[in-house]
């Protein structure tokens, strides 16, 4: 009797912490998500937010090897962009001297990848949020 005691013991054990580790990341969840929209919010209030689309044109790359892609590997720039791409680098845009990641639909940057193109979007900090793009003539 005492043996059967034994495991009802443990399985109400791992079943209050396993209840209590649960309340507690319910708790950090509802923290985290209440901080966030905080924050977001105050983004949305603030004067240096951007408000509207702007044009940049330039190279669009890869953040791995900007202007300079590896002549070593043969291949086109269009390729290289596209192969590190692929394995976890960001598109980029290289403008004069500085270089912006690019977020947005990846088919129509993989498009354009090693060509000069007119991105229209919004820019925040190093990031420029693409809302539309065309390869220039």
């Amino acid at each position: 009797m005492r043996y059967h005691r034994f495991w009802i013991e443990i399985v109400m054990l791992g079943t209050a912490v396993a209840l209590a580790l649960a309340l507690l990341l319910a708790t950090l969840g509802a923290a985290a998500g209440a901080a966030s929209g905080e924050r977001e919010s105050a983004q949305a209030i603030s004067p240096s937010s951007p408000s509207h689309d702007k044009d940049f044109e330039g190279m669009v790359t890869c953040s791995r090897c900007g202007a300079k892609h590896s002549a070593e590997l043969e291949r086109p720039a269009a390729v290289c962009v596209r192969i590190c791409v692929h394995g976890g680098a960001a598109f980029a845009l290289i403008q004069n001297d500085s270089t912006y990641t690019l977020e947005g639909d990846w088919d129509v940057l993989k498009k354009l990848a090693g060509r000069r193109a007119r991105i229209t979007g919004t820019r925040e900090g190093q990031t420029i949020k693409v809302v539309s793009a065309v390869e220039e003539a």
